[in-house]
Formats: C-alpha cells, sequence, structure tokens
C-alpha cells in the first residue's frame, strides 16, 4: 500500500470491506436470483464454462489462464463519491450532510440530496432502500460497463467457451429473488446512462434485464478504460438508453439489398471461376452493408473523402461494392488481366499485380443524397503495410482541402484479427493518431475477425484476451459485433462514424465472422480446424438469417427477396458479358492533382532549377533572421549569425543554409514543404536548428514558417516524430502521394535505422509505380559514411537501394537531352551528393520536372561542417557565367569531374579515381599531401540511374589512365556491385577495355558493415587513401 495518497487508501479499504460484504451473501440467494431470471428471460441462464480444451478450435478468447479484467474503480469517473471505506462512515457523512450540506464534497451533496429525495416518496420499495444497496447496485452496474461484453453472444458459430465473471452475478452483491421486483433509485452525479441524475426509479429485473440488453446481446462494449468522463458519458448515453436499435421498413429492404449484393457477388465469382483464388468474404458478408452504412452516416455528418486501406480477404467485394470499380474490369482482371505495354499503343502499363492487390477510387452517392470520394489503396500482401500509408495520404488530402478541423476527410483501415494483434505497424500507426503533425483526426478500424489466421488459432496469435486490446492504449472505444446479426453491425458501423465526427479520434469494430473457405479457396482448412470447419459446413449464411428474420416479422415477403436477387444477378452477368471485350481506356493516376504529369513512356523537358539571385539574397535573410526579443541559446544564435554573415557575403554556405534556401525558394514558388522524422526539428548531428527554442520562455520560433506574409502555418511543416521507422516513413509515402506539388522528405537519425522500414522500401517505393502505377517525389534523407562510429552508426546500407533499382547494366539507355528519359523510366534515383549547392540542386529539381520519381540520398555527417564543403551563393542562381551556369544552365550535377581545371583531353593523367561522397574530400587531401598531380578524381554523385554519358566525358578525358572504383564500404557492400557492369558498359563502348580493367579500392567483403575498433578503421581509412593515389599501378587492392 505504499505510494497511495490517503484519498486513494480510504477508497481501496471501502472496495475491499464492500467486496467481502458481497461476497459473504448467501449461496442459496445466488442460485434463486440466476434460476428466477432465468426462467424470465431477463438474465443470461448460460452456464459458466472455462474456455474450450479443444486444441482445434479456439475462439476470440485467449487461455482460462489469461487474468479477467477487473472492474475500474467507480472514483474514477464519480471523483470522491466513493471516498468511504464502511457502513460506519458513510452514516457519518450522512450525518454531517443533514447537519450542513457544504460541509461534504459536492458528489455526496448530489448523492444525499437524491437518495433522501427518493426515501421520502411513497414508493414502498425504494423507502426501504439502504445507503449500502445503493452501493452495491452502483457496482453491479459499473460491472456490466465494464465486464458486460465477457458473456455478450459474439460467435456466430457458437463454439466460444468462457468463463462469466462472477461481479456479474448479482447474488455476488446480496440481492435475492425477493429483490427483482424492488424499485431502485440509480442517479449519480455528473453520469449518463443508467446512471443519470435524471433516471425514473426502476425495478431490480428491469435495472438487469436492461443490462443485459445493453451489453451482453450481439454486441460487446468496451470503452471504460477511458478516462475522459465526457466520452463514456456519450457512450453510456448511445449504449444504455432503452431505445432498441429500431430501422423501418424502407431502411431494412436498402440494408437486405445491400447483403444480397455482398452475398451474390461472391456466390458469382466462385460460380465463374472456380479455381481462381479471390480471398472471398463468404462468412464475413455483413462487412458490406456496415460499410456502406459507416459510410452514408460519415457523409452526413460532413465527411466528404474516405481512405480506405485493407488487405486482400474480401477486398474485391469492397472494389466492386463499396468504391464501386467496374465490375466489368473485375472480371476482365479474372480472365486474362490488365494488358501488358504492347497491347495498348504502347502506354507505360508497369509490371502489374494480381486482382486483389489493386486500388481505384470513386466518387460514391449516399443514402443521404450526398456524394462522397472513396478511395482504396493499392497494397502488397505484407499484412498491414498499408496502414501508415493511408493514414498519411488522408493527412495530406486535409491539407491540399484546406481541413483544418478534420471533419472531411478520413481514413478507414480494414484490418484481420491475426495481424491486428501481431504486426507492429498497427500500433505504430495507432500511435501516431494524436501527434499534432500526425494525426488525421481519428481512423475507423474494422476487424474481420474471422477467427482464425491462416491456420493459426488465436491461443497461438497472440496473448491478450481480444486481438484488438492493443487499441485500449489509445483509449480507443472498441465495439465487438456478431457478424451474423445483421442490424446489429450496422449500427456499430454507424456509432463508429458518430464516434470519429465528434471526438476525432480513433474507434474499433471488431466484427467476430468466420470464414467459410480456407484462407483462399484452394485451401483445405479441416487440416488444422476441423471443428471450426464441421460446424461452418452446416451454419446458415448471414443472408439466410437476415431473410428470415425479415420474413418473419413481415417486413418483407418472398417476392420482394427474389426480386432484388433477380435484379442483382441480371447485372452480374450483363456485366460478366461485357468484361469479354473490356478495354480499359485509361491509366488510373492518383487524382486531380496529378493531372498533365508524364509516365515513363512519354518524353519530359529537363528544367533549370537556379534561382534569381535577389530572391536567393531575400530568402536568405528570412531564414537567418530572428525577432529581437526571441533569446535562443546563444551557441545556437551564434551560428545564426554566421549563416546571415553567409547570405551578407555569398561566400561560405554550408549545407543547413543549402536545404533552408531550398525548402524557403520553393516556399515562394507556392510550393508545400514537410520534413518528418527523428530529431530532425534540431537535426540528429545539431546542424539544423529550424525550430530555435528561447531559453526563457521555452517559446518556440521556426523561421522558415515567415518567408512570406500570412504564410500558412502547415505550408511548411518540421516534425519531430515518434521513435519509429516502419510507421513514420509509411506515413510520409502516403502524404507525397496525395499531391506532386509537395516535398515530402523523411530523414532517418542514422541510415542503417531505415531499415526497420524495409518493407516500405521493397513493396512500396522501390515499385510502386511498376506495380499500381503511382507516382512519389518521396526524398529519404539516410545518413550514410564511416567516421569509425562502428557498425550500427556508418552505413546506410546504400547497396540494398542500388539492387532494387530497375536500370539496365548492360544497355546504354538514350542519353541525349532533348530525348533523355532514363530518369522517367527508372525505379528511383540514388544520390550521394558531396556540395551544399548540388543539395539545394537535387532537392528543388524533385518538384521543377513534369513527372515524380523518390530521391534516395546518402546524407553527410561531418560535410555538414567540412571546412572545404562549402559553396558559394553564386552557385545556387541562375545567372550565366557563374560557377553554376553551364550550356544546360543551372542544375543538379550528376558527376562532378576533377575540381584542377583539365582540359578536355589530358593524356598525361595516369589513373582515373571515381568515387562518391564524403570520400572524395579525404582522397583529394592525401593526393595533395603527396603531390599526385597525375591522379585524377570525379564524383558520382548521381549513382542511379548511372550518368553513362558524363562518365564517358571522363574517360574521352583521360584516354590513358587506368579506372579505379574507390569506395570506404567493404567489397559486398556500397556501389561497388552496381557501378562494376554499368561502368564496364560505358568503357566497352568506347573500346576502353573490360570489367577485368576496372580496379576496386576498397574494404575487403565483410558481414558486418563496419569495425568497432577505432584504432582499426583508422588504419582501414588510411590504407584506402593511399592505395587510390598510389605511384605504382594497381592490381587488386582490398583493405
Amino acid at each position: 500500500m505504499y505510494g497511495l495518497k490517503r484519498s486513494e487508501l480510504r477508497r481501496y479499504n471501502f472496495l475491499l470491506v464492500a467486496m467481502t460484504w458481497f461476497r459473504a451473501g448467501s449461496h442459496v440467494a445466488k442460485l434463486a436470483i440466476r434460476r428466477t431470471l432465468s426462467n424470465s428471460g431477463s438474465y443470461a441462464g448460460r452456464r459458466r464454462l472455462l474456455p474450450s480444451q479443444n486444441r482445434h478450435f479456439h475462439t476470440t478468447l485467449c487461455k482460462s489462464k489469461a487474468p479477467v479484467p477487473c472492474p475500474v474503480s467507480l472514483s474514477r469517473i464519480t471523483d470522491s463519491f466513493l471516498d468511504g471505506t464502511s457502513s460506519v462512515y458513510l452514516e457519518g457523512l450522512q450525518r454531517a450532510w443533514e447537519a450542513d450540506p457544504n460541509s461534504v464534497d459536492e458528489s455526496w451533496d448530489n448523492f444525499f440530496r437524491n437518495f433522501v429525495g427518493h426515501q421520502a416518496s411513497t414508493s414502498p420499495g425504494v423507502s426501504g432502500q439502504t445507503i449500502q444497496e445503493s452501493m452495491r447496485l452502483l457496482l453491479l452496474v459499473k460491472a456490466y460497463q465494464v465486464n458486460g461484453h465477457m458473456k455478450a453472444k459474439l460467435d456466430p458459430l457458437g463454439l466460444e467457451e468462457r468463463a462469466i465473471p462472477d461481479d456479474l452475478d448479482p447474488g455476488l452483491y446480496g440481492f435475492s429473488e425477493a429483490d427483482l421486483d424492488r424499485e431502485f433509485f440509480l442517479g449519480v452525479w455528473r453520469m449518463a446512462g443508467f446512471l443519470a441524475e435524471n433516471r425514473p426509479v426502476q425495478t431490480l429485473r428491469s435495472i438487469l434485464t436492461r443490462l443485459e440488453q445493453a451489453y451482453s446481446g450481439t454486441i460487446g462494449y468496451e470503452y471504460m478504460h477511458i478516462a475522459d468522463r465526457n466520452r463514456c458519458n456519450w457512450l453510456r448515453d448511445k449504449i444504455e438508453t432503452p431505445t432498441p436499435m429500431q430501422y423501418n421498413n424502407k431502411r431494412r429492404e436498402v440494408i437486405l439489398d445491400r447483403l444480397i449484393w455482398s452475398t451474390q457477388f461472391e456466390n458469382f465469382l466462385a460460380t465463374k471461376w472456380t479455381a481462381a483464388k479471390r480471398f472471398g468474404l463468404e462468412g464475413g458478408e455483413t462487412l458490406i452493408p456496415g460499410m456502406k452504412e459507416m459510410f452514408d452516416r460519415a457523409a452526413d455528418l460532413g465527411v466528404e473523402s474516405i481512405v480506405i486501406g485493407m488487405s486482400h480477404r474480401g477486398r474485391l467485394n469492397v472494389l466492386g461494392n463499396v468504391v464501386r470499380k467496374p465490375l466489368r474490369q473485375i472480371f476482365s482482371e479474372f480472365s486474362g488481366g490488365t494488358k501488358p505495354v504492347e497491347a495498348v499503343g504502347g502506354l507505360y502499363t508497369g509490371t502489374g499485380d494480381v486482382k486483389y492487390h489493386l486500388g481505384t477510387s470513386y466518387d460514391r452517392p449516399t443514402r443521404g443524397g450526398n456524394r462522397i470520394h472513396l478511395s482504396l489503396l493499392a497494397n502488397p500482401s505484407h499484412l498491414e503495410a498499408v496502414d501508415p500509408v493511408v493514414v498519411g495520404k488522408t493527412r495530406a488530402k486535409q491539407y491540399c482541402s484546406s481541413d483544418a478541423d478534420r471533419t472531411k476527410n478520413m481514413a478507414v483501415l480494414i484490418h484481420g484479427d491475426g495481424s491486428f494483434a501481431g504486426q507492429g505497424v498497427v500500433f505504430e500507426t495507432l500511435h501516431l493518431s494524436a501527434l499534432p503533425n500526425y494525426t488525421t483526426g481519428g481512423t475507423i478500424h474494422i476487424v474481420v475477425n474471422n477467427q482464425v489466421a491462416f491456420t493459426t488459432d488465436p491461443m497461438s496469435g497472440r496473448s491478450s484476451q481480444y486481438c484488438t486490446d492493443v487499441a485500449k492504449a489509445l483509449s480507443a472505444p472498441i465495439f465487438h459485433v456478431n457478424a451474423d446479426d445483421m442490424e446489429a453491425v450496422v449500427h456499430v458501423c454507424e456509432l463508429a462514424a458518430e464516434w470519429r465526427q465528434t471526438f476525432h479520434s480513433d474507434v474499433v469494430v471488431d466484427l467476430v465472422c468466420y470464414r467459410r473457405f480456407g484462407h483462399n479457396e484452394l485451401d483445405e482448412p479441416s487440416f488444422t480446424q476441423p471443428k471450426m470447419y464441421k460446424v461452418i459446413r452446416n451454419h446458415p449464411s448471414a443472408l439466410t438469417i437476415y431473410q428470415n428474420k425479415l420474413l418473419e416479422s413481415g417486413q418483407v415477403t418472398k417476392e420482394d427477396i427474389e426480386r432484388i436477387q433477380n435484379k442483382v444477378n441480371s447485372i452480374l452477368n450483363e456485366e460478366f458479358l461485357a468484361s469479354k471485350d473490356h478495354v480499359p481506356q485509361k491509366r488510373d493516376w492518383l487524382s486531380s492533382h496529378w493531372s498533365g504529369f508524364k509516365s515513363p513512356e512519354q518524353i519530359s523537358r529537363i528544367l533549370n532549377t537556379g534561382v534569381k539571385p535577389e530572391i536567393l539574397k531575400s530568402v536568405g535573410k528570412a531564414v537567418t533572421a530572428l525577432p529581437e526579443t526571441f533569446k535562443p541559446h546563444r551557441a545556437v544564435k551564434k551560428n545564426y549569425e554566421h549563416r546571415a554573415q553567409m547570405i551578407e557575403t555569398g561566400e561560405g554556405i554550408d549545407w543547413a543554409v543549402a536545404e533552408a534556401l531550398a525548402f524557403a525558394t520553393l516556399l515562394v514558388e507556392g510550393n508545400h514543404v514537410r520534413l518528418s522524422g527523428q530529431d530532425v526539428e534540431r537535426g540528429t548531428f545539431s546542424h539544423r536548428h529550424s525550430v530555435l527554442h528561447d531559453q526563457e520562455t521555452g517559446e518556440k520560433y521556426c523561421p522558415l514558417d515567415h518567408i512570406m506574409e500570412n504564410q500558412d502555418e502547415e505550408m511548411f511543416t518540421v516534425s519531430n516524430s515518434s521513435l519509429s521507422e516502419f510507421g513514420v516513413l509509411g506515413f510520409e509515402l502516403g502524404y507525397s502521394m496525395e499531391s506532386p506539388n509537395a516535398l515530402v522528405i523523411w530523414e532517418a537519425q542514422f541510415g542503417d535505422f531505415g531499415n526497420g522500414a524495409q518493407v516500405i522500401f521493397d513493396q512500396f517505393l522501390s515499385s510502386g509505380e511498376s506495380k499500381w502505377l503511382r507516382q512519389t517525389g518521396l526524398v529519404l534523407l539516410l545518413p550514410h559514411g564511416y567516421l569509425g562510429q562502428g557498425p550500427e552508426h556508418s552505413s546506410a546500407r546504400l547497396e540494398r537501394f542500388l539492387q532494387m533499382s530497375d536500370d539496365n547494366p548492360v544497355a546504354i539507355p538514350e542519353m541525349d537531352p532533348t530525348h533523355r528519359k532514363q530518369i522517367q523510366e527508372c525505379n528511383w534515383q540514388v544520390v550521394n551528393v558531396t556540395t551544399p549547392a548540388n543539395y539545394f540542386h537535387v532537392l528543388r529539381r524533385q518538384l521543377h520536372r513534369e513527372f515524380r520519381k523518390p530521391l534516395i540520398v546518402m546524407a553527410p555527417k561531418n560535410l555538414l561542417r567540412h571546412k572545404e564543403c562549402k559553396s558559394n551563393l553564386s552557385e545556387f542562381d541562375d545567372v550565366q557565367g557563374h560557377p553554376g551556369f553551364d550550356k544546360q544552365g543551372t542544375r543538379f550535377k550528376r558527376l562532378i569531374k576533377d575540381q584542377n581545371d583539365h582540359s578536355d583531353l589530358e593524356e598525361g593523367i595516369r589513373r582515373l579515381v571515381l568515387c562518391s561522397g564524403k570520400l572524395y574530400y579525404e582522397l583529394d587531401e592525401e593526393r595533395r599531401n603527396v603531390e599526385a598531380k597525375d591522379v585524377a578524381i570525379c564524383r558520382v554523385e548521381q549513382l542511379c540511374p548511372f550518368p553513362y554519358d558524363l562518365i564517358q566525358r571522363e574517360l574521352k578525358r583521360y584516354p590513358n589512365a587506368e579506372i579505379v572504383w574507390c569506395q570506404e564500404e567493404p567489397m559486398n557492400m556500397g556501389a561497388y556491385s552496381y557501378i562494376a557492369p554499368r561502368l564496364c558498359a560505358a568503357m566497352k563502348s568506347l573500346s576502353r577495355g573490360t570489367i577485368d580493367d576496372i580496379k576496386y579500392v576498397g574494404r575487403a567483403p565483410s558481414a558486418s558493415t563496419a569495425t568497432g575498433f577505432p584504432q582499426v578503421h583508422e588504419k582501414e581509412q588510411s590504407e584506402i587513401w593511399h592505395n587510390a593515389v598510389q605511384p605504382e599501378p594497381i592490381e587488386y587492392h582490398i583493405i
């Protein structure tokens, strides 16, 4: 009990005493009340069962040894209401209140006022109500609010066997059969639902009946983990109000129509393509009507656009029936798929993807007469990987549509039960939901819980009670619903939409269903779940259950049902016939923002990236100026004074200033700039300082927010992210996909930390355009460079990005500037830049072109402050004759030639060293030290796509030079494996030899990226420098 406050200790003691009283109640009373309530139908007569020990099937609940959730103290909601420890204490409080109502807490004042007032009524039942009985009844109601879901009938197969918590037994609280028809008052100060002050007196029987209806029917509510009283009260009003779910005949016919569409669609596919994988929705068909009703309700509440992410289960049904992808197109994909490039008049169609990975978008009319834009994102088989992408795209939509309240654009994620509990990116995405620069005003999560993950039972797939328990960390309400109860599904889906639009936070719908077939239609599920599938074979569909319900109630006739079924079947058959001649009319690009952007087969102009000198000066002053009253850290103040001097003199521009100038010039051109990642505001290496902190007030100031008058505060966004790579990078990828007029950058704390987001690199960034025709201009800044910091802080794993590059290593493409499509036809760009000016231009190049490609930057560390790594302001401008200007204008230099003023032909140079990144400065210093003037060093700034034309230019310049590739990474890492065949192709085109004539200088192959011993690092590094410029010919140098 150490550490408890006195009030908390009193509360704890009281609960102990209270529970002792209740457990001391007669066992006979418990049995009597159970029997009576069971017979009356007002209390569940289900036996208390432990979870089944059958290892072939376990339901949504975990093993019996799992801890049962305990009731949350009522004091969390009613403040000091239970600050008593015994009946003596309570009676003392009452006497004190009778003498002076102001002498007790306001909550006790309200309680006694209500209690005594009802005691004085004429009702004999209430007149006998004691304070202790009131307390017990309150605890019983609270037990249902906390644990009522444990009794809910959630499993449509009826296989669940789980223990019902004792605290849901009225006998535990001392109530007997004789109390069932007594009247009780339940009013509590500042409470909603059952405990509202304005509730009338009720019999215990009616109270228990309503509790069962509210909390233990086919919906199980979990919300008592939410600390916010207002949110809990809002839900209590929705759940506990005695008005049951009622839909009129017209509404029920719409729901039936939607369920028939969902069911008949799957049946049609199964009939026409019996041997095809489609990952059907059989067993969870109510998802489709539920989603439609959710979207209709959301549209009524102001939502105009919904971004959807989901995996393969039921995806085709969602595409066809919710997002309205043309059915003939879906059927065509079953019959033969999208035509390859040769069959569509030369249009780029990429490599394509399987039909259940594809996405689409549609403006859909709603039941309420509105229109809502739906977009389902394409995604890979990697479960849940699309989650942060959806959320990021939604946030970008909110920016582009000026949706500051985040009520017009919404994200909906559809999960599987196994992946929601098992995939870490789920929590990474949930964790972003309330962060200022990542929130979208709430995501609706729907878990299609078919109670088995491929072949894995829940007992082997998670440690928690429910697959949705991870969402409790966010204080998100969770609605578990039996998917066979169509109207219950509709109810919780609408409730989820209302919650999201009211509280702008996440909410979870757990759709407990089943999977009628195996993981796919060709799989045999009885191998691993024989008991479950024996039941499934004889279980009626949700459509059959709902039809029978409506027929029994007389709300529809058999003729009504046949009319709808005939209509649906007729349309399906018509679309099937039309699919045989279906030809895609156009490629499905992102959105209207992308209209006019070029695809890989279209020639695009190469644009200059230089900026007028007066603009550079103007924005340069803005990014280095601070308010007079602002008091930054003295080191930062000195840094900014030095930056201002750089702008004033136009000399010595360093990396941070070059970056700020790139951002600022893009902003004044009307573009949006967003930089995100761990510690990006200051910068991992304390170089950026884009957000400054007043040392006295703590106030923040960002100069890039003040480039223009009345600048939108989100136009430039720099944000420290959560400590996540997968989730945050996925978010920024989704953000970048919404609009081409935004420079979106993700910076890793260290480059190798990016491997935590490898799924995004592999499945989205490197291949998204090829698979799904989706362009993105996302920039990755990955700090890279060998400085003796050990294996984990040296390499950004450059080789992995180059290995995933799709440019041809043996065929030199068209390199003439007017016909060059090399970058357009490549999947992404990989650069290792060595000057601030070149960094400035490569960032601006991302937006100053007619297409978008991802950019991977091996960002520097020691070059951030290197004395030689400086640029003049004239290298940033567009003035002819200035250092950065050549015959093609001012732009990014894919290769920087040797800086020793060599002519176009230098026959006396004995060695051409090609390198990349910060190694250049070390090699140049070594060359000066040993006076190796006959060695030329060229920097390959853009590694991918390979600059064949510039490499050929340098090979011609040095016709007698031996050719060396020098790197500081081990031989099996870095750029060597990528460079060698492409350099060889360039050499062969000029008759300069074969791959055997390419000399390698660098570290030997290694399992680890770098040594952890500083002395070994220094020795290896110095040997690389020495060997690269040694006077003797290089045979084969591995360090």
